[in-house]
């Protein structure tokens, strides 16, 4: 299987509020609007997407209809999380883990955005030693 695009899409009760979120705070446009789906790509990189879709809409199978986005973390690497955290921390976002190192090699936070959804905003560090030798040899730069 060739796979050619992939996106999560995040079951919500509240689109619009959910979509302007994701546009306000971490640099999303819409490609596509309706009133039940959004479909939503970084204007910094086009391979970027995120969609937001109505939890009780019809296309959605009945095993999975109104089930909520919940137990999911969505990860957005940026070249200066430092400026990302004042950023969001100026316009009174949620912080639930405040900026810090990890020794694994990221510098990070971590935000929720209105449907509950947390969001680790990271900026890749050297990683210490120890966790070094768990990388694959090109999945570190040097």
């Amino acid at each position: 299987m060739k796979v050619t695009q992939y996106y999560p899409v995040l079951m919500v009760d509240d689109v619009a509020q959910v979509s302007a979120f994701y546009q306000a705070h971490f640099g999303f446009r819409p490609l596509f609007e309706a009133d039940w789906y959004v479909h939503l790509q970084s204007v910094g990189d086009e391979n970027v997407n995120l969609a937001i879709l109505d939890a009780g809409h019809e296309t959605i199978p009945s095993p999975g209809r109104d089930i909520r986005a919940a137990g999911l973390l969505l990860n957005f690497e940026v070249p200066d999380v430092d400026r990302v955290y004042a950023d969001l921390e100026a316009r009174g976002l949620p912080i639930l883990l405040p900026l810090r190192d990890e020794a694994f090699g990221q510098r990070h936070f971590i935000t929720r955005d209105p449907a509950g959804v947390m969001i680790d905003v990271i900026t890749p560090i050297p990683p210490s030693q120890e966790f070094l030798a768990q990388y694959a040899a090109d999945a570190v730069s040097a």
